[in-house]
């Protein structure tokens, strides 16, 4: 008797029949419900408006002036961001804490000199810059030592400390530029370059915004830094030092400010000693405009990056206006206006939905 080889057994009379597969239009009408969920979702995200803001404003500045949007001019944007961007890290920790450090421009600055000084005496490049980066958590351990131990308020001792860094600075170069450096040396072809097109400033800035917003919302520390900021009489009652949290803040905030010296050395290739002049209040500003609340208990790094991003774009797009430069500062504080208040509304309806339920 001829069998077939390719015949199949039938399923048994008490086994479930399989699931047809889905056809063709369910999936099509599945896949923008999905879609607009996942829109949704990533609407939701801490960034997410200071991300549309930027990519709003950008466009609209682009549509008046095309040029706007050329990859060069885009690139410039981000290199210039990269040093308030690294502060404004720094910034979010201690804003998500209710606290503001006023010094964080003049520690750029002052690492930065430093740093220019000691190439320029003759000190190995790379070894200056790790010095400059040591440079910058001594700088935050002063103001956390004074904070800590003569117990006065953070704002009030980065006030002072604020103008005692930049007068440092232009006292070591006798308020001269440091020029004369080895521009043919590794440190500032290799800081001072690119990788596949993008600066080396850049990506670093984007590393740090990305190990610092783990670190902030992954790990025991960021809990304590956010527990601090929510409630620092309840941190201390469930047995958190917020003294040594603040401490650790404070130097975290220089050792960024040393980055940024080194990285900003590496691109201007000469170290001036006003360099860093209101980049403490641009990186609150960042902080504040990418979603870090002055109350405290909350911060997004990203959205700081992203902050510092976005003040950038208003401070490029106005000169394509022809709008002077001395409007920037003007473009600054109503953004934060604008950003704050938006802030303060969305909090108040939260806080009826609440009360309603």
């Amino acid at each position: 008797m001829n069998t077939d080889s390719t015949s199949t057994t039938a399923p048994s009379a008490g086994a479930p029949a399989p699931a047809p597969p889905p056809e063709p239009a369910a999936l099509l009408r599945r896949a923008p419900r999905a879609l607009v969920a996942l829109l949704r979702r990533a609407l939701r995200a801490p960034a997410a408006s200071v991300v549309l803001a930027t990519v709003v404003l950008a466009g609209l500045v682009g549509a008046a002036h095309p040029t706007f949007l050329k990859p060069a001019q885009l690139l410039d944007i981000l290199q210039a961001s990269t040093y308030v961007g690294l502060l404004a890290i720094g910034m979010s920790y201690l804003v998500a804490m209710r606290e503001i450090d006023l010094s964080v421009g003049s520690q750029f600055g002052l690492c930065l000199i430093a740093t220019a000084l000691l190439i320029a005496h003759g000190v190995n490049a790379w070894v200056a810059a790790g010095l400059g980066v040591a440079c910058g958590a001594v700088l935050g351990l002063v103001n956390a030592t004074v904070v800590t131990f003569i117990r006065i308020p953070t704002i009030v001792a980065t006030l002072a400390t604020l103008s005692v860094f930049r007068g440092l600075a232009i006292a070591l170069t006798s308020g001269q530029q440091v020029v004369g450096l080895p521009l043919d040396d590794s440190f500032f072809t290799v800081l001072g370059g690119e990788v596949a097109g993008l600066p080396i400033s850049v990506l670093v800035l984007a590393v740090a915004a990305l190990v610092l917003g783990v670190v902030l919302h992954h790990t025991p520390f960021g809990y304590r830094v956010l527990a601090v900021g929510s409630n620092p009489e309840a941190a201390a009652f469930a047995g958190i030092s917020v003294a040594r949290v603040r401490m650790l803040v404070l130097v975290l905030v220089g050792v960024l400010a040393g980055i940024g010296g080194c990285l900003g050395l590496a691109y201007f290739t000469s170290g001036d000693p006003t360099i860093g002049t209101g980049f403490e209040l641009q990186a609150i500003a960042a902080a504040v405009i990418g979603g870090t609340a002055l109350r405290g208990g909350t911060a997004t790094v990203i959205g700081a990056v992203c902050g510092a991003v976005l003040l950038n774009v208003v401070a490029a797009g106005l000169t394509y206006f022809s709008i002077p430069a001395n409007w920037s500062a003007f473009a600054t504080g109503l953004v934060i206006l604008v950003a704050v208040g938006i802030d303060s509304l969305v909090r108040r309806r939260k806080e009826a939905g609440l009360r309603a339920q």
